[in-house]
């Protein structure tokens, strides 16, 4: 079929129009894959910037906790960090 199709268009003279046709469906073709490409790396991104808030927000609950209690954060407090850490990756 696209034989007979480019046979009809080659001798009407309109190869212009075809080379048109095949450049117009290509550009649009990369513009679709391209839009595909940068909505898969904005989610990817979010996710980066959510993962990065919520480890934010468990270092300042940790920091305001030791405040509260006139701790410092010595090595038994990093030991404490971590499990709250590995607390808030269980409850996600």
């Amino acid at each position: 079929m696209s034989e007979e199709i480019t046979r009809s268009v080659i001798e009407r003279g309109d190869l212009a129009h075809l080379a048109l046709f095949l450049w117009a469906v290509a550009a649009t073709t990369l513009a679709a894959l391209l839009i595909r490409e940068l909505t898969f790396s904005n989610r990817r991104f979010t996710h980066f910037v959510d993962e990065i808030a919520r480890l934010n927000r468990n270092l300042n609950q940790f920091v305001n906790l030791a405040r509260r209690n006139g701790k410092s954060l010595d090595r038994r407090s990093r030991n404490s960090l971590q499990a709250t850490h590995d607390a808030g990756e269980k409850t996600d």
